[in-house]
């Protein structure tokens, strides 16, 4: 296999159809979670090392003597929909890099599997038509996907071979990546494998997709049955907040025969179908939330505001949890990540240890999310390049912009908070550590995330629970407005 020449590239975006900012190029361009947009040898040099698909791919095929031809990689954070001047600019580079690489022998792509653009209910699968229409059908095409891809028929009839993360939260990316190699590797040797796609009829909320727990543990958990039988088989759960006839969960599977790779697709729908019942769809309301937080443990609860969480295309300025808090005279509170540029800035004009009148979020626009009028006092400021401490973005430095943490005055709870000028999903105790601040002394901790934070707060937690507050990332599936979801699904949902 030494000297196979494989081209690799990288296009993320998970899209919030009911969103309020959209992602332009310049969104990625710029580094957030992850690194800057990348071009040819820096695709793998910068990202070596990360937990992310394209350096789990890059470091498998090295390994294995590849010759690697690095295009470009980029991602953005979840917002609306992604400009169509970005895509088609991102996808032109693509391509032109496919141009310009001379012959090759496979092509990996490392995509999210949930964005829409302005005129494209379907990024991906455009990207892969593209990217197959230059090719031709000879030269093998697989990708890696996010655990919240919405798949349709289109990706899988342009692609030869797709992986999909098995974790929530997303601790396994490069190993996704590297997954993608050895069938790539059997593909470029010449070898046919027959692929099936099931879509399930019925709609998961993200709160709900914690794969450490059942009934998702036990789901995933069932795959190397599978892979025993000599079928390659994944799993997507998808993103509710895409209001398209995709979204959903959905699984594919590959195999030497069509009736193996069918009949193992059937299987995993049958698994679908025994866990329906298991699905826990529950929330805090936000009195029970305030409830919550009188408790005795000397471990902290965690709060999950995850109709807020801008890892799903949340705005993180909301403050119906904060300003529920505050009215509940709750005491050793601990918040974060509120994305608020102007408190930010007031903060590092008056400089540390200083008292100052603040407008805290409700910046965005969203109705009935107001600003919380109130003194805070200015406890700690960082220019925003916070390195991460967790497994989930290892190697990975969160760009957080001017950034403080507060503590509210003049009222009868005891709240600290951190407020960025970019948004950023809170969900490494390097969101609070960074600041000086200790997360594990505080009765309550609330997170604007929806599970990613489980892999580094789970383990000082004495419970999690997830709150409906207001936000751009709505979880009560019956409180979503689709238009375009399939009938099926929203039959499902009126159930």
């Amino acid at each position: 296999m030494r000297g196979k020449r494989i081209a690799i590239a990288g296009f993320q975006h998970e899209t919030n159809c009911f969103g309020v900012t959209k992602a332009g190029l310049a969104e990625f361009e710029m580094a957030d979670s992850w690194p800057e947009m990348l071009h040819e040898d820096r695709v793998v040099s910068e990202t070596r090392g990360m937990n992310l698909p394209i350096a789990g791919f890059a470091a498998a095929a090295e390994a294995a003597g590849c010759a690697l031809v690095p295009l470009l990689w980029c991602a953005a954070e979840p917002s609306a929909h992604v400009t169509d001047h970005a895509f088609e600019e991102i996808t032109g580079m693509i391509l032109q890099g496919l141009r310009e690489a001379g012959p090759l022998d496979g092509v990996y792509l490392d995509m999210h599997g949930a964005m829409v653009t302005e005129s494209l209910a379907d990024g991906e699968g455009e990207l892969l038509s593209r990217v197959r229409e230059f090719l031709g059908p000879d030269v093998p095409v697989v990708a890696s996907l996010d655990l919240h891809a919405n798949i349709s028929a289109k990706m899988i009839e342009h692609s030869d071979f797709l992986t999909i993360f098995r974790t929530y939260p997303h601790l396994d990316m490069a190993e996704t990546g590297a997954r993608c190699l050895p069938v790539l590797k059997r593909l470029m040797k010449g070898k046919r494998i027959h692929k099936a796609f099931r879509q399930v009829p019925y709609l998961i909320p993200l709160h709900a997709q914690f794969t450490g727990i059942a009934p998702f543990d036990d789901l995933y958990g069932r795959l190397p049955e599978l892979k025993g039988k000599g079928v390659e088989a994944d799993i997507a759960l998808g993103f509710t907040a895409a209001d398209l006839p995709d979204t959903g969960p959905s699984c594919v599977t590959y195999a030497d025969t069509n009736e193996d790779a069918q009949t193992a697709a059937e299987e995993i729908m049958d698994w679908f179908r025994q866990i329906e019942p298991q699905v826990d769809h529950s929330m805090l309301s936000l009195p029970e939330a305030v409830r919550a937080t009188d408790h005795t443990s000397d471990k902290p609860l965690i709060l999950a505001d995850v109709q807020d969480n801008p890892g799903a295309g949340g705005t993180s300025d909301t403050t119906g949890l904060l300003q529920a808090l505050m009215d509940g005279k709750c005491q050793d509170v601990l918040m974060g990540l509120l994305h608020d540029p102007e408190t930010a800035a007031k903060a590092h004009a008056v400089g540390p240890n200083a008292r100052f009148r603040a407008s805290l979020g409700g910046k965005s626009g969203l109705e009935d999310v107001a600003a919380i009028e109130c003194e805070v006092e200015t406890l700690s400021l960082s220019d925003g390049i916070c390195p991460y401490s967790g497994e989930m973005y290892q190697g990975g430095v969160a760009t957080l912009g001017k950034s403080a943490a507060l503590k509210l005055i003049g009222v009868e709870a005891t709240i600290d908070i951190v407020v960025t000028s970019l948004r950023n999903q809170c969900l490494d105790l390097a969101h609070f550590t960074h600041f000086g601040l200790d997360p594990c002394r505080y009765k309550t901790i609330c997170l604007k995330s929806t599970v990613h934070f489980r892999a580094a707060f789970d383990p000082i937690a004495s419970e999690v629970k997830s709150v409906a507050a207001p936000g751009a990332f709505i979880c009560n599936l019956r409180d979503i407005s689709y238009r375009n979801l399939s009938e099926g699904k929203l039959q499902s949902l009126r159930a």
